[in-house]
């Protein structure tokens, strides 16, 4: 090895070492996809039928949550009959996992050309919307998709226990830690958990402790007259 290179090893190695020293860190990353095969299962109005796709879910922060992607690779499903410009809306819903549970809807526009008979049907990106209820990492997995057409409903399931397409590292709002359980995201109920209270209850306390500062005040204004007019004397 070369003195030059030995002087550029050192000087690295220097460098590396005074950053670790002052706590100057790389910081992990955010967010990590992996696109997943899916082995979606459908049940269709003329019998069931298969195939497997490889969903990619992508996360966009959007102010206070995330806009969340799901994408469709492969067709898994086709219809007999030609499905007309528009005739076809495909919802879904996705598994959240890790700091959060509980479901997240996604949804996309209907079918912007005409559907050819016994073809794969292709599916639009699906989107929604996630808040964050808890502070850690959320994982998210595909679920059911829902084909709607010509007034019939095709479902298909995942049937090969997929990982999860997209793993978010979120702080929620409220600043919420992982302890005490999971709770539902995004359009969801926290399971296990309860609503804030906004009824009777809060409003007694409010005026208790209104009350109370009240009381303290007019004790406080009786006490210093009584010592001006001993003071007077």
């Amino acid at each position: 090895m070369s003195y030059r290179t030995y002087q550029k090893r050192t000087a690295a190695l220097a460098l590396a070492a005074a950053l670790a020293g002052s706590g100057v860190l790389m910081a992990a990353p955010a967010a990590h996809a992996d696109v997943q095969d899916v082995n979606y299962q459908c049940k269709t109005p003329i019998g069931n039928k298969g195939a497997v796709s490889p969903i990619d879910i992508k996360g966009v922060k959007s102010g206070s949550g995330y806009k969340i992607t799901m994408s469709f690779q492969k067709g898994v499903s086709s219809s007999p009959v030609e499905l007309g410009k528009g005739a076809m809306k495909p919802s879904a819903v996705i598994k959240l996992g890790g700091a959060e549970s509980g479901s997240l809807p996604v949804s996309g526009p209907p079918n912007a050309e005409a559907v050819p008979a016994n073809t794969p049907i292709k599916i639009s990106d699906l989107s929604g919307t996630y808040t964050p209820a808890k502070s850690g990492k959320v994982t998210f997995t595909a679920g059911v998709l829902t084909i709607k057409a010509l007034g019939t409903t095709t479902t298909c399931t995942p049937a090969n226990s997929p990982k999860p397409s997209l793993t978010l590292d979120v702080k929620s709002a409220g600043g919420g830690g992982t302890s005490g359980g999971s709770s539902g995201g995004s359009q969801s109920t926290p399971s296990g958990g309860e609503l804030p209270q906004t009824g009777p209850e809060d409003s007694a306390i409010a005026l208790g402790t209104l009350g109370g500062t009240v009381l303290l005040a007019g004790a406080a204004g009786v006490l210093w007259l009584t010592r001006r007019n001993q003071a007077a004397r």
